[in-house]
């Protein structure tokens, strides 16, 4: 019989508790699940007010591994939604993790957690920029340290401040809190970003996915800024070998970065880094932090 745990006054269902969903390391769904609650609060702050997309490994990182925006079968009436019209389905919803009853539901899914760069309520209309900087072998997550500090620094010329967090699996998330702003000017701002990297490094950086240009090369993907993009949220969990964390990082430790080790971090480490420093992608999630883009070609005056 499949064990209920209350969870704010919500009956949740929570199955398979001792199944081992990393075996690697042993880590198991109860485990999974006790992480979300510990890191509950930071985690909600990000994505509550957002529409979700699910990457489910019900069966671990080995087994299948399924994508999905549409709530799940089953999903109970309490859980929170949002209309998110698609050009398949004009009456499309998506889940919104507004509490931790939500998130527990989620969690015992057994999901990634990604969401698009804009909150419920305003597709495309974006609060933050997003690139995610991608190494090909034998690049790995020490160039994309260099190519973060580069970016940063062009972001700050240009009255950006960047926040880094690990993407958790090779590379980096860098992450800029915006005032409210059409995707499609905040794409082109990071296409043309990216581009300036390429010319800036050309030995390091790539801002077109071709394969053959890829090894030994960090592509600076720009393209997650897009409105039907999505991208892995600050601290959830990945579906990887090991429990590794999507967790922000200080620019220090990028920095100081000199192997790619320096900046893997998996469940267990995260809840000493929150009491150590705090939600140091905080900034994402305060209206006030949010910063203008600066003129584009071929803005109107």
């Amino acid at each position: 019989m499949t064990p209920i745990t209350m969870v704010e006054g919500r009956r949740i269902p929570l199955s398979n508790l001792d199944k081992v969903l990393y075996p690697e390391t042993g880590y198991t769904k109860g485990e999974v699940l006790h992480y979300y609650a510990t890191v509950a609060g930071p985690l909600l702050a990000h994505i509550h007010d957002r529409p979700v997309s699910f990457l489910r490994y019900p069966d671990g990182p080995d087994g299948q591994l399924f994508f999905t925006k549409n709530p799940p079968p089953g999903t109970p009436a309490w859980v929170k939604t949002t209309p998110v019209p698609r050009s398949e389905d004009l009456s499309a919803e998506q889940v919104v993790v507004a509490d931790l009853p939500s998130l527990m539901w989620a969690a015992n899914l057994v999901v990634e957690f990604h969401t698009p760069q804009w909150p419920a309520g305003s597709p495309a209309l974006a609060d933050r920029l997003i690139i995610d900087l991608d190494p090909g072998a034998p690049a790995t997550a020490v160039e994309c340290c260099a190519v973060a500090l580069w970016l940063r620094e062009r972001l700050a010329a240009d009255g950006l401040g960047a926040y880094a967090k690990t993407s958790g699996s090779k590379g980096l998330h860098l992450a800029v809190p915006l005032e409210p702003t059409p995707s499609d000017r905040v794409s082109a701002y990071a296409k043309g970003l990216a581009q300036e990297a390429e010319r800036a490094l050309p030995d390091l950086v790539l801002h077109r996915m071709a394969k053959a240009l890829r090894p030994g090369k960090v592509f600076v993907d720009h393209s997650q800024n897009a409105a039907a993009k999505t991208t892995a949220a600050p601290y959830t969990l990945r579906a990887r070998a090991r429990p590794t964390v999507s967790a922000p990082v200080s620019w220090e430790e990028v920095a100081a970065c000199r192997t790619p080790a320096d900046l893997v971090f998996l469940a267990d480490d995260i809840p000493p880094r929150l009491e150590r420093d705090g939600d140091l992608f905080a900034p994402l999630t305060d209206p006030g932090r949010g910063h203008r883009l600066p003129a584009l070609p071929g803005d109107r005056p």
